[in-house]
């Protein structure tokens, strides 16, 4: 018989060389921390968190530090107010970040209905956020149980958020005591005993704007 032909297929480089899927495999990580720092106590226990994680994340191989975001000294009770915390959430969904290492889900966000909203957010976005406290990986199994928890959590709170706001300045209205958006409130400012106190400058425009307007002007012309 004859001798059977053997063609020989050199070897190729895959999509992925053996350095670049390393590459591939590496997580962009960033922590972020937070507590108020009213006491000595309590800044040391910031400055620890702080050196906490940029050794845990530079510590692992597979993890490129990001950087850790904080907010010092701030309640949480306004996420607002957070500035770290919304510059790390913009970062991660600008790509800048693939996941997000906390401590815990409290100390994460405000209140159920926030920590829900930017979970998803972060989520559509392909972005992870590890709370370490409970061991949770929000885009692995646990984490979807935790969303499903969260989710059934929010609602609720959110109806008893809406009814203590509403409740707490039907107790101020009935205590005589008035909130003022005084930063866009023309002609009064808020006194020292709390109640509005007339600004004599702006008080000259405000009669002013009556004046033309019941001489017949336009609130455009005014």
């Amino acid at each position: 018989a004859a001798n059977p032909i053997v063609r020989e297929i050199p070897a190729t480089i895959g999509r992925l060389a053996p350095q670049q899927a390393q590459q591939a495999q590496i997580k962009r990580v960033a922590a972020y921390a937070r507590v108020s720092t009213e006491t000595e106590e309590q800044q040391n226990s910031y400055e620890a968190q702080v050196s906490y994680y940029t050794q845990y994340i530079q510590g692992k191989k597979e993890w490129a530090f990001a950087g850790v975001y904080s907010d010092e000294g701030i309640s949480g009770t306004s996420i607002k107010k957070r500035d770290g915390f919304n510059r790390m959430v913009a970062d991660a969904l600008a790509g800048q970040i693939d996941l997000i290492v906390t401590k815990s889900v409290s100390r994460f966000a405000r209140n159920t209905v926030d920590t829900l909203s930017t979970v998803r957010t972060l989520k559509k976005h392909g972005v992870e956020v590890y709370f370490e406290k409970e061991n949770i990986y929000t885009l692995d199994s646990k984490g979807e149980l935790l969303i499903t928890i969260m989710s059934s959590l929010a609602q609720e709170e959110s109806r008893s958020i809406s009814e203590n706001v509403t409740w707490g300045q039907r107790r101020r209205f009935a205590d005589g005591k008035v909130s003022m958006p005084y930063k866009q409130f023309l002609g009064y400012e808020k006194g020292e005993d709390g109640k509005p106190r007339i600004v004599p400058e702006q008080a000259e425009i405000i009669r002013l704007i009556y004046r033309l307007f019941i001489e017949g002007q336009t609130p455009a012309a005014i």
